[in-house]
């Protein structure tokens, strides 16, 4: 499935039109296309600043947040490349500290798209390139790049000496791609998903990690080991642990007392420290305990467990909170529950892309919910409401045109929950932030 995207701008809608007209040429893995693309284009992958390269199952992007708020507020100037987009297309590409202009993003989509036009590269390539192009092009002091998919075959796995690696939590997701069939690859489904995402290590660069059940972590060992990049384990190199309102940190150089996360959910303190240890384990940029506290409160993620502000939306619910949050697979929807069961009861609304399975993200959801509203996702193969409904997985199960649909039903069950989870998919998400008027920027 294509990762659409839409712009006002008509020179950038001519050349998202271009990217949506692209396919991953079935059967093709590895990086020789990538490659290609980027040699044409100068190796501009090879001229960026410090890169702080993050991958993961769940947490990438709010670790990449954490990475970004916290240079930031040491007074450095940032680039950072995060997926998946959720309104506007530029949100995937962040140029010292601003998103990227329109008219600068039409003319770079279109040198690469001309430059790789006989290569046939996906929509990600193509965006990867661009990304580069620009983070090389504009100076600045250090750039956090996001992993798309995987690690292994992900088109930003092309930097030689990064600046230091880090892996999140770890999760089974994706698993047409990532647990395809292949020769000389772990068995184990955690360990051959430790295997893609491990495979951004680097000779020399620390891979900082968090730790995981057994065949994982060995996995993740064995790679760091083969390739000569010194693992930062946590629980072995690091330490990390919410008490009270603080989050204690200690490694080999010392403790460290910092602020909790203003990022809701326990799960944030977790993606908090993975960015603090990859911080103090590289030292192509210096960052102090008081930058890191600062960034620590400042850092901001959207859709993440994140309650929406006055708006269209809001306004259809009056005196009740809505939080949105893009979990779409187990282990996201098990953290999503543990951040909300104060609030329970509650009432959902929930879409779902097509290619996952209802019963990882409304599993753990069900204790919580006391009515659920379901609704399509536009633009995308997701699961049919009467699908949802006809699972069995939640008693009170209603249908809704869209989110305006659902929000209205709810505030017409007047003794119903006065907190609204939405959730289910990032696209959702992006939709709700639209409609809400709440356009990450």
């Amino acid at each position: 499935m294509k990762d659409f995207a839409i712009s006002e701008n008509p020179a950038v809608q001519a050349q998202l039109d271009r990217l949506g007209a692209l396919n991953l040429p079935q059967g093709r893995f590895g990086l020789e296309t990538i490659q290609a693309m980027l040699a044409r284009l100068g190796d501009p992958q090879h001229h960026l600043p410090p890169v702080f390269h993050v991958a993961g199952t769940n947490g990438k992007g709010s670790t990449c947040a954490f990475l970004r708020a916290m240079m930031e507020a040491q007074g450095l100037t940032v680039h950072a490349a995060t997926k998946p987009h959720l309104v506007r297309y530029n949100e995937r590409i962040r140029v010292a500290g601003g998103l990227i202009q329109d008219d600068w993003l039409a003319a770079l989509l279109k040198e690469v798209l001309d430059a790789a036009d006989d290569l046939e590269p996906s929509f990600f390539e193509v965006t990867a390139a661009a990304t580069f192009l620009a983070f090389a092009r504009v100076p600045a002091d250090a750039c956090v790049i996001e992993v798309g998919l995987g690690g292994r075959l992900d088109a930003t796995n092309v930097f030689t000496t990064p600046a230091v690696c880090g892996i999140t939590a770890l999760g089974i997701d994706h698993e047409s791609f990532l647990l395809r069939p292949e020769a000389g690859t772990p068995g184990e489904p955690l360990a051959r998903i430790a295997f893609e995402k491990a495979s951004i290590a680097r000779p020399g660069t620390p891979l900082v990690t968090q730790n995981y059940p057994t065949q994982a972590g060995a996995e993740v060992a064995r790679i760091a080991e083969a390739v000569g990049a010194p693992h930062m384990l946590r629980g072995r190199d690091w330490w990390a642990k919410a008490v009270g309102n603080d989050l204690i940190y200690r490694d080999r150089m010392g403790d460290l007392t910092l602020p909790l996360p203003a990022l809701a959910g326990a799960h944030q303190t977790d993606n908090a420290a993975l960015a603090v240890a990859m911080l103090r384990h590289q030292s192509a940029v210096p960052v102090t305990p008081e930058a890191m506290a600062s960034g620590i409160r400042a850092a901001r993620w959207p859709a993440r467990l994140q309650r929406l502000s006055p708006g269209p939306l809001t306004m259809l619910v009056p005196g009740r909170e809505i939080w949105l949050d893009g979990a779409h697979n187990a282990n996201a929807a098990t953290a999503l529950a543990a951040a909300l069961a104060d609030k329970a009861p509650l009432a959902l609304i929930f879409a779902l892309m097509a290619n996952r399975r209802l019963e990882d993200v409304l599993g753990p959801l069900v204790s919580l919910i006391s009515e659920a509203h379901i609704v399509p996702i536009p633009g995308h193969d997701h699961h049919d409401p009467r699908e949802v409904t006809a699972s069995g997985l939640i008693r009170d199960c209603q249908e809704a045109a869209d989110v305006p649909s659902a929000l209205r039903q709810i505030a017409a069950n007047t003794d119903g929950p006065r907190t609204v989870l939405i959730a289910g998919s990032l696209y959702l998400a992006g939709e709700v932030l639209r409609l809400n008027e709440e356009v990450p920027d």
